[in-house]
C-alpha cells in the first residue's frame, strides 16, 4: 500500500530560496497503489551490439523490471523540452505562439497552475532534474561533476533504463564549456553531477530521426535565443515546431510523450509557468487546475519511467493527474 507523503502548507522546500509571490505548498494526496510491469530494455545500441555511450545514449544495465504508478501510462519514450523566462499568460493563448496553442494545447493537456520554484534560472533546472536546487542560488558556472546526489539520469541508469540530453549549441558531445555563443551550461544541470556520464550530453544535431532509438527519458534544451530567453515567444514557438513536432506526432501513435515546460516566469508574482503534455494516453484538450511545481513534474517523470526512486524533494511530491485517458 502506498504511503502518503504530506507537505506542510506554507513551508517552502528546505533548499529552495523563497520568492515573492511564490505558490504555497500543498498537502500531498495519498499516492495510488503501484503495479508491476516487466518491460525489456530495447535500444539501437543493444540491437547493434554496441556500447550505449557510443550513441550518446546511456544505460547502466541491470534489471528491466520496473514499477509504474497506477493511473499513469507506461510510455516507451519521454522527451522533456525546457524553455525560458515566460509567464503562463505570455504563452498560453498568445497569438505569438500558434504552434504551442493550436497543436500542443489543443491536442494535448495543459497544467494551468504549474509553478517554478525560485529565481534565477539555474536553481530551477537543478530542482527539475534532481529534486533539489543543490544549494545553487545564481547562474554561475558550476564545478563539473562535483555533485553525487541522486537525479533523474542516475536513477534511470541504476534501474537499467536509458538517458540522454540534446543541447542546442553544445560545441560537441560531452563538452563541458560554461558558455559558447548562445549555448549556456547553466541550462544543463547534468554537468554538475559526477554520477551522470558527460558524454550522455549530445548536440541537438544528434537528436534522432528514428524516434524509436530515443532513450527512455531525454531532455532537449534550446539555446538562449530559441528557448525564448533572448529572443521572442514567436522564435521559440517556431523552433519547437521545426525541431519537435515530428516527434510529437509520432509519439501519439507510438506510446510516447512530449513534455514542454519553462524554468521560471518573467518575475511576475506567483512564478506561474506553462507546462504542457502531448502524445499517447493524453486526453486532447484537457487541463488540470491542480497546483504543481518542478518537484511534481520530476516525480511524474520518475513514475512514468517506472522508477521506484524519487530524488530529493520529489519524494514528497505528487503525480500529475487528470489529463490521462
Amino acid at each position: 500500500m502506498a504511503i502518503a507523503r504530506p507537505r506542510t502548507p506554507g513551508v517552502p522546500a528546505p533548499d529552495s530560496a523563497p520568492t515573492a509571490g511564490a505558490t504555497p505548498a500543498r498537502s500531498a494526496a495519498p499516492r495510488p497503489a503501484r503495479r508491476c510491469r516487466i518491460r525489456p530494455l530495447t535500444t539501437l545500441a543493444a540491437g547493434l551490439g554496441l556500447a550505449a555511450g557510443s550513441l550518446g545514449l546511456w544505460s547502466a544495465g541491470g534489471s528491466a523490471a520496473a514499477d509504474t504508478a497506477a493511473g499513469l501510462p507506461a510510455p516507451d519514450h519521454v522527451v522533456v523540452v525546457v524553455l525560458e523566462n515566460h509567464a503562463y499568460s505570455q504563452v498560453v493563448g498568445s497569438p505569438d505562439a500558434p504552434y504551442i496553442n493550436d497543436t500542443l494545447v489543443a491536442g494535448g493537456a495543459q497544467l494551468t497552475q504549474s509553478h517554478a520554484l525560485t529565481h534565477p534560472s539555474q536553481p530551477n533546472y537543478y530542482a527539475l532534474f534532481s529534486g533539489s536546487t543543490q544549494g545553487i542560488v545564481d547562474d554561475s558556472c558550476v564545478h563539473v561533476g562535483a555533485l553525487q546526489a541522486p537525479n533523474l539520469a542516475s536513477e534511470l541508469l541504476a534501474a537499467g533504463q536509458t538517458w540522454a540530453s540534446y543541447n542546442e549549441g553544445l560545441p560537441q558531445q560531452g563538452a563541458t564549456d560554461c558558455r559558447v555563443d548562445n549555448y549556456a551550461q547553466k541550462h544543463n544541470p547534468w554537468f554538475g553531477f559526477g554520477n551522470v556520464p558527460t558524454d550522455s550530453a549530445n548536440t541537438m544535431d544528434a537528436f534522432p530521426t528514428d524516434f524509436s532509438t530515443l532513450p527512455k527519458v531525454s531532455f532537449v534544451v534550446p539555446d538562449l535565443c530559441d528557448d525564448m530567453h533572448d529572443c521572442s515567444v514567436g522564435t521559440g514557438d517556431s523552433w519547437l515546431q521545426s525541431n519537435l513536432d515530428a516527434y510529437a506526432q509520432w509519439a501519439k501513435s507510438n506510446n510516447s510523450l512530449l513534455v514542454v515546460t519553462f524554468d521560471e516566469n518573467d518575475g511576475m508574482a506567483g512564478n506561474r509557468i506553462p507546462t504542457l503534455v502531448y502524445g499517447a494516453h493524453v486526453t486532447p484538450g484537457s487541463s488540470t487546475a491542480t497546483t504543481y511545481n518542478h518537484y511534481d513534474v520530476l516525480h511524474t517523470l520518475e513514475d512514468l519511467a517506472g522508477l521506484d526512486a524519487h530524488a530529493g524533494n520529489s519524494a514528497g511530491a505528487t503525480d500529475i493527474t487528470g489529463i490521462w485517458n
